[in-house]
């Protein structure tokens, strides 16, 4: 496969014990990777200083915080955190795939 392109299906891993991330690609203005949860795992809340991120919900179905709201998104959905400003994964509610994209990548 090229260093190009990824199957999201083939890329995706889960823990037993806490969230899988996978990276995807990191160029000098963005990253691009996978949060994979299995239900009832989170991802803590924080934020990117001067960089804003998306989730994509590739599979599945979380409960998302962005700064002052909480609300569920599923597959399909996309959702924005600005730079700055808080964001996380309150809960997983079924095994769920994110592609997460942050520009300008962290360091």
């Amino acid at each position: 496969m090229t260093t190009m392109r990824r199957q999201l299906a083939a890329e995706a891993r889960f823990g037993a014990e806490k969230a899988a991330k996978v990276d995807l690609f990191r160029g000098t203005g963005l990253f691009v990777g996978l949060n994979c949860f299995e239900p009832g795992q989170a991802q803590a809340v924080h934020a990117h200083a001067g960089a804003d991120k998306f989730y994509f919900l590739a599979s599945g179905k979380a409960r998302m915080v962005v700064g002052d709201e909480t609300f569920e998104a599923a597959a399909g959905d996309v959702v924005w955190a600005p730079a700055d400003v808080p964001h996380g994964v309150a809960e997983a509610l079924e095994r769920t795939v994110m592609l997460v994209g942050i520009a300008p990548p962290p360091r």
